[in-house]
């Protein structure tokens, strides 16, 4: 899920420059979306791990 959000950000940054300024929000707040869900499952995968007695790292 990081990979794609760091594509959808990479897109926005290529539309930016190129001027299609629609397509860099869109880009940019899908990307946003993306990272924020991947911080939260990855704060849950841990406590869930933590809880289990498995190390999260």
């Amino acid at each position: 899920m990081l990979g794609w959000a760091l594509m959808f950000f990479v897109l926005a940054i290529i539309a930016g420059v190129l001027g299609f300024g629609g397509i860099a929000s869109a880009s940019a707040g899908i990307a946003q979306i993306l990272f924020v869900v991947f911080l939260v499952l990855l704060v849950i995968s841990a406590l869930v791990g933590v809880l289990r007695g498995r190390s999260p790292l």
